[in-house]
C-alpha cells in the first residue's frame, strides 16, 4: 500500500471517524436495533452474537464512507486534495481503507460480548477472514453510495439509509435463511451481508446455510464488483463537483 493512501486514510480517521454521527450511526444505532428485537424473546446467545456482529460491521464499515465525498466538497477541501499529485483511485482507496479499519475494529466488540456470554468461536481463522473480507466488502459498498456528484450530506444519507435498512432485513439476520420462503431465500442471496451472517453462524455454532467456500466465493466476487464500480463512477463523479 502507498504512503498517499495512507496519508488519505489517517487524514479520514483523524477528522471524520470520531465524529458524533458516525458513533451514533455506526455503534449505538445497530447495537438499538438489536436490543429491540431480541428483549422479550428466549433467543440463545450463540444465535444471536452472530446477528450483531453482522449488523455493527456492515453499519460501522458504512456509516462514513458515504459521506466523505460529499463532506469534501461541501468543505471546499477536495480541489486542494486533487491538486496534490494523487489519484482518484489513490483518493478512493484510501478511504475505503478508513472505513476498512473502523468496521474491523469496532467489529471486536460484539465478539468480546460473546465470547463474555460465554458464545465459543469454533472457527477463529474463519471468522477473522470473514470480517477482514466483509470489512472490505462493506466500505467498497460505502463508497458507491457517495458517487452522486453532490455536495449535500443528507442527500447521500437518504440514499445510503434506503438501501441499507432493507438489507439488514433480508439478510438473515432475525430470520434465518433455511426458514424463509423460495423467495425469501432468492432475494437473500443478492445481499453481500448474508454470506457474512452465514459464515459468522458458522464460525460461532459450527452449521451455515450455504457452503463455506460459497460464503467467501460470493463476499469476494461482491467486492470485487463494488470496488471497480465506486472506482469508475467517481472517476466521472469528480468533474461535476467542482
Amino acid at each position: 500500500m502507498s504512503a498517499k493512501v495512507w496519508a488519505i486514510t489517517k487524514k479520514d480517521i483523524q477528522l471524520y471517524y470520531l465524529k458524533g454521527p458516525v458513533v451514533i450511526f455506526g455503534v449505538l444505532f445497530p447495537l438499538f436495533l438489536f436490543l429491540a428485537f431480541t428483549i422479550g424473546r428466549n433467543l440463545p446467545a450463540a444465535f444471536l452474537i452472530p446477528g450483531l456482529m453482522a449488523m455493527t460491521l456492515f453499519f460501522t464499515a458504512t456509516s462514513v464512507s458515504p459521506v466523505i465525498m460529499p463532506w469534501e466538497t461541501q468543505m471546499r477541501t477536495l480541489e486542494r486534495l486533487i491538486s496534490c499529485p494523487i489519484s482518484v483511485r489513490t483518493l478512493i482507496l484510501g478511504d475505503i481503507l478508513a472505513s476498512f479499519i473502523f468496521g474491523v475494529c469496532i467489529s471486536a466488540v460484539p465478539v468480546a460480548v460473546g465470547v463474555a456470554l460465554g458464545v465459543g468461536v469454533r472457527s477463529p481463522i474463519i471468522l477473522l477472514t470473514a470480517i477482514i473480507l466483509a470489512a472490505f466488502c462493506f466500505s467498497s459498498l460505502g463508497l458507491l453510495f457517495s458517487t452522486p456528484p453532490t455536495s449535500l450530506v443528507s442527500n447521500i444519507m437518504m440514499l445510503s439509509t434506503f438501501v441499507k435498512f432493507p438489507v439488514i432485513f433480508i439478510s438473515g439476520i432475525f430470520i434465518p435463511v433455511e426458514q424463509m420462503p423460495g423467495w425469501g431465500v432468492a432475494v437473500a442471496s443478492l445481499s453481500p451481508l448474508t454470506y457474512f451472517t452465514d459464515l459468522a453462524r458458522y464460525a460461532l455454532q459450527g452449521y451455515a446455510y450455504y457452503p463455506v467456500h460459497v460464503d467467501f466465493a460470493a463476499l469476494l466476487a461482491f467486492s470485487a464488483f463494488f470496488l471497480l464500480l465506486a472506482l469508475k463512477l467517481h472517476e466521472r463523479a469528480l468533474p461535476k463537483r467542482f
